[in-house]
């Protein structure tokens, strides 16, 4: 079937594309989705986080290329006391911010910066707070101002953090995208001025490897390289964005060399490629989990009971097979295989009969439940959500399938207005502590991380004793309980270990696969 645009929509994509021959300053990626903003502190998608995480802004600290490996970012050295709740961090001298047409800095980022970007999550009343729409889910959901007893600035190039109690990850979380971001405290100071400051989530300024200069909702950002950059300035001159939901265009401007990367690639057009000598298929095991959220507030979800027979009737099997095309493995646990501490003893649950009993011992009267997918993605959603309507249709359990647009879809099973919904979760730091707490905590459910809505005294001691000791053999030992109580009380149904797929022209040389799922373009030339 031919696909139709409207004139605007052409006229559009004439211009962000030139066919196949695209300047060789010029990388074009084909991503699956638009990004929720340019404010990364607000958001937890990974499709956000390639839109503005390491593009526009730079982190306190980083991540050694291709590993989970901490590493020195706007933070050049750091101390840490005998007790662990002291951290001093020396700032790294000649970071400079972005100049744009909405913004001129006048000097090189220092403490006074730092300060305004933890201070504006931190607290309620910062000039600043209230200017995120949407929270800050992955602060909250950490728990980082229970956890943040001070900052203070030292002087100009040094700051430091008192922590309420020691936090073995506490360093890893300062190069997380959502947390270590360091804004422009003067470029605030502007916006707040003139009563503009959501002027952050659509004119970003940061001091990151890329400038921000447009964005056309739903088709093109662009961006061009920050030739000032401490690290060295970017090998290509312009990144373009193309958001192509339609996952056939995206094989379709691939082909063409219209785009240069595609990210995220559905599995069942990875095949396409096989006998393409300018596009290959990069695979890598990240850090990845499939899982179903359960809403536990909900009528008949609140019962453990039928929480366990909606996974023994799930047939992870074909789910594998059907919408992944056998590039996943089944999941028992939240936490994925190469991640330390994931418990690889836990057994599949599969059995029908045993299923259908449990859902009469919950009392489930026919009630149908919502069914939350996304639109657009790695894989078909509208397709997962029916086998699984099919899974447990087979024990009597009705589901109606919801398809929402993703950031829409985030925000409303944070809010907990679904039954159902299931996405992927890739780690952001490297540390088990990333998996459970942002997505099982009870501290995420009010932040809206938590899908699941469920909130257990125990697993919570289990975390705070888990993150309170350096000792890895014992914080492992904790993660494994952890994984047990999840298995056993049933708040998400693990699915799948996905296989990440990226389509990458002959020209581009220097993508590194990222354990995070992330993309990173600041070491990406074009021939």
């Amino acid at each position: 079937m031919k696909k139709t645009y409207p004139l605007s929509r052409l006229l559009l994509l004439a211009l962000c594309f030139s066919g196949a021959t695209q300047a060789a300053g010029t990388l074009t990626v084909c991503t699956e989705a638009s990004p929720d903003g340019f404010d990364i502190a607000q958001y937890e998608s990974s499709v956000t986080n390639d839109a503005a995480g390491r593009t526009i802004y730079d982190q306190l600290l980083g991540f050694k290329p291709g590993t989970t490996e901490i590493q020195p970012g706007v933070v050049e050295k750091w101390q840490v006391s005998a007790d662990g709740q002291v951290y001093t961090l020396q700032l790294r001298r000649g970071v400079k911010f972005h100049t744009t047409p909405w913004f001129k800095p006048t000097r090189d980022l220092n403490a006074d910066d730092v300060l305004w970007s933890i201070n504006r999550m931190r607290d309620k009343k910062h000039p600043a707070h209230a200017a995120a729409k949407n929270g800050y889910v992955y602060w909250e959901g950490m728990g980082m101002t229970q956890l943040i007893k001070s900052v203070e600035k030292v002087d100009a190039g040094t700051v430091r953090i008192t922590l309420a109690r020691a936090e073995a990850p506490f360093l890893a979380g300062l190069a997380m995208e959502a947390i270590g971001s360091v804004f422009s405290a003067e470029y605030g100071e502007q916006l707040q001025k003139a009563r503009k400051l959501d002027q952050l989530n659509t004119q970003p300024v940061g001091s990151g490897p890329f400038v921000f200069k447009s964005y056309q909702k739903d088709a093109v950002i662009r961006y061009t390289a920050n030739t000032a950059y401490w690290g060295g300035a970017p090998k290509i001159d312009n990144l373009i964005f193309a958001i192509t939901l339609d996952p056939n265009v995206r094989v379709q401007r691939l082909k063409a060399g219209e785009c240069l990367v595609g990210s995220n690639m559905k599995p069942e057009t990875v095949s396409t490629f096989d006998k393409d000598p300018n596009v290959k298929v990069v695979r890598n095991n990240p850090l990845l989990t499939g899982y179903i959220a359960l809403n536990t507030q909900r009528r008949f979800l609140s019962d453990r009971r039928f929480r366990e027979a909606l996974w023994l009737a799930f047939d992870k099997k074909t789910y594998v097979a059907s919408v992944y095309g056998g590039n996943a493995t089944p999941a028992a646990s939240l936490l994925p295989p190469p991640m330390w501490s994931h418990d690889k003893s836990l057994p599949e649950r599969s059995d029908l009969e045993r299923a259908k009993q449990l859902v009469k011992a919950s009392g489930y009267d026919g009630t149908e439940l919502a069914l939350f997918t996304r639109i657009g993605g790695a894989i078909d959603g509208k397709r997962a959500a029916e086998l699984m309507q099919a899974d447990w249709a087979r024990i009597g359990v009705k589901v109606k399938v919801q398809m929402i647009e993703w950031g829409e879809m985030l925000k409303r099973t944070g809010r907990g207005e679904h039954d159902i919904t299931f996405i992927n979760w890739a780690g952001d730091n490297g540390d088990p502590d990333n998996f459970l707490t942002p997505n099982l905590s009870c501290a995420a459910v009010a932040s809206g991380g938590n899908k699941s809505q469920w909130c257990h005294k125990g697993f919570d001691e289990l975390l705070d004793a888990a993150r309170k000791t350096v000792d890895a053999k014992k914080r492992t030992e904790l993660y494994v309980k952890a994984q047990k109580l999840i298995y056993d009380e049933v708040p998400v149904i693990p699915t799948v270990y996905p296989v990440n797929m990226t389509a990458i022209n002959k020209r581009v040389e220097g993508m590194v696969p990222n354990p995070f799922a992330h993309n990173d373009f600041r070491a990406v030339s074009v021939k």
